[in-house]
């Protein structure tokens, strides 16, 4: 069953908070230069609908599988951060892996495909590479990813892959190697905080291909 959702209409025929969809289209439809967002909850609609649109404009607001009060307890992803999220069609099998602005999607880095790879190597290289990114431009966000294994190799400084080295996957093994070597020999201040998708719905970096 789908969660009720609220909608902060601040410019249409009729504005203000409206508790069904049918009621906010009735308000935006047709209407030129509409601005409206919906929200998880009355209280954070009724905290949108007190600031400006432009406060929320472009913002990502995520799905939730949880309760309010659940929602309460964990609390809600800090926007001023990246996300960086993999993609592998097989195991092993085709893989790519990018970064993103947690607030905005916007795509930091992408890399990839590469054969014969896994998931959880390519979730391991996306916070590699956001780390050796954001340590060049002294950038001291966040970094969210939703794979308890890849931050467990982090913190470890070493991978533990199963996947066999061959002659297709040999790029990813020296990607690797040089990522566990850039893990030894450099410090690094941002945080490696897990994404918690039941509670704020798909990693922004998702590919969107579950």
């Amino acid at each position: 069953m789908a969660k009720k959702k609220f909608y902060v209409v601040w410019e249409g025929r009729k504005i203000g908070i409206f508790e069904t969809w049918d009621e906010c289209k009735e308000s935006i439809h047709g209407f030129n230069g509409a601005k409206y967002k919906s929200f998880q909850s009355l209280e954070l609609a009724k905290q949108a609908y007190s600031e400006e649109y432009d406060n929320y404009k472009g913002k990502t607001f995520f799905e939730s599988e949880l309760s309010e009060e659940e929602l309460k307890l964990i609390g809600a992803p800090i926007l001023k951060s990246i996300s960086v999220d993999a993609a592998c069609s097989g195991n092993p099998g085709l893989m790519e892996y990018q970064g993103v602005e947690t607030e905005t999607k916007r795509v930091i880095f992408k890399q990839g495909p590469f054969k014969d790879a896994s998931n959880n190597m390519g979730e391991f290289l996306a916070l590699v590479h956001a780390l050796a990114h954001m340590k060049k431009s002294n950038d001291i966000r966040p970094i969210y990813s939703d794979s308890k294994i890849a931050i467990s190799w982090i913190r470890d400084k070493t991978s533990r892959s199963n996947i066999q080295e061959t002659e297709n996957n040999k790029e990813v093994f020296e990607l690797m190697e040089r990522a566990e070597k850039w893990l030894i020999s450099n410090e690094f201040t941002n945080k490696i905080l897990k994404w918690e998708t039941k509670a704020w719905g798909e990693i922004p970096a998702d590919f969107g291909r579950k």
